[in-house]
């Protein structure tokens, strides 16, 4: 341990207090202050239980969390707040602590939430206030560049899925009389899945039967190709099957709002919640996903507490495409290169913002153990 530093435990330190209930009457979403939650600001009032700044430990739901407080807060009774002496400890260095501590780890419980007895009891490493302010100083400074470096990054990452999805309007857009322009209820059958007995269902077996969650297995990330159920075929009815090369999404509940599609790339059965949409002869599988790709499926999926999208919301979409399948090949040969280019890039800056989290819990590591 570096010169100077003490060994104590939390509960030496700190003390967590308990959050107070706020009644309803004094919550305000325009309200003065801050009303803290377990992780973060959950409502806001004219009134304030603490005035000056501290920090808040989730103490049920989220718990573990550590947030770091306006001056004049509420802390709501899921939570901890942290006192301590401040002639002795820097605010911001026993946040920066409390955030190397894992504390979520500790949550337990059916709700979970964590006891403070428990956090008392953690062993930790603490220099004088002085060396606590150079610390954060450094930090706050480290954190500024990270954080401005994370904001690009994002930024980047969302211009390159941005520009996928422009690519692919531009590349749908008729360019000339050898296009035809129809619905998709013209063009296409639509089919929704079907609920099957449970005991026709295999571990293994001819026909994949696919629920909204297995569009999300990393098998069937470039089409559905597997499920973690089956059917064997002679248990299958003809009015269940759904072909290769339909393009199936979420028809109900919240999965509609992932805007998810998925092209089939094997025949397969599908349950209720799925819709299909099976191209006809002038139209080619991958032409149709990638229209699909185009289409919100979110603003289709409205008009009822529930979200569901019915076939009267496909059947009268506008679709256009090429007479020539050729030049439909060609297009969408085009538009599958552009996608794997994009996609490159999304890998590319989500493994700098992987890297610069990783990197503030380095410099966090480094801090606490006075390698700063």
């Amino acid at each position: 341990m570096k010169a100077g530093w003490e060994t104590k435990r939390l509960g030496e330190i700190i003390q967590l207090e308990y959050g107070k209930p706020l009644a309803d009457s004094d919550r305000n979403p325009n309200g003065l202050y801050p009303a803290y939650g377990a992780n973060g600001i959950k409502d806001r009032t004219d009134k304030f239980y603490k005035g000056e700044p501290s920090i808040i430990v989730g103490r049920k739901g989220s718990a573990g969390e550590v947030t770091l407080t306006e001056e004049k807060y509420w802390p709501l009774d899921v939570t901890f707040f942290v006192e301590f002496d401040r002639a002795k400890y820097e605010l911001q260095y026993l946040y920066f602590l409390l955030l190397t501590l894992n504390l979520p780890s500790m949550a337990k419980g059916v709700k979970p939430g964590i006891n403070r007895n428990d956090v008392y009891d953690i062993t930790v490493a603490t220099p004088d206030i002085e060396e606590q302010r150079r610390i954060v100083t450094l930090l706050d400074e480290a954190f500024a560049d990270i954080a401005t470096a994370k904001a690009n990054a994002e930024k980047n990452l969302q211009n390159a899925r941005e520009l996928f999805s422009n690519q692919l309007s531009l590349a749908l857009i008729p360019s000339g009389p050898d296009w035809v322009e129809t619905t998709v209820g013209e063009t296409c059958t639509l089919k929704s899945g079907t609920t099957v007995p449970i005991s026709i269902e295999r571990p293994d077996g001819e026909i994949p039967y696919v629920k909204v969650a297995e569009m999300s297995m990393p098998e069937n990330a470039e089409g559905i190709c597997t499920s973690i159920r089956f059917l064997d075929r002679s248990d299958v009815k003809n009015g269940w099957l759904i072909p290769a090369g339909a393009v199936i999404f979420p028809k109900r509940g919240g999965a509609i709002l992932t805007n998810k599609k998925r092209l089939v790339l094997r025949e397969m059965c599908a349950d209720l919640n799925i819709m299909s949409v099976i191209p006809s002869e002038v139209l080619t599988p991958e032409f149709l996903y990638f229209y699909f790709l185009n289409v919100d499926m979110r603003v289709l999926g409205t008009g009822s507490s529930i979200p569901q999208i019915n076939n009267y919301d496909i059947a009268p979409l506008k679709i256009s495409f090429p007479k020539s399948k050729e030049k439909q090949v060609e297009l969408t040969e085009m538009l599958r290169s552009i996608e794997a280019e994009c996609h490159s890039l999304e890998a590319i800056y989500r493994q700098k913002l992987t890297a610069l989290d990783d990197l503030k819990k380095s410099l966090l590591h480094q801090a606490f153990s006075g390698q700063l």
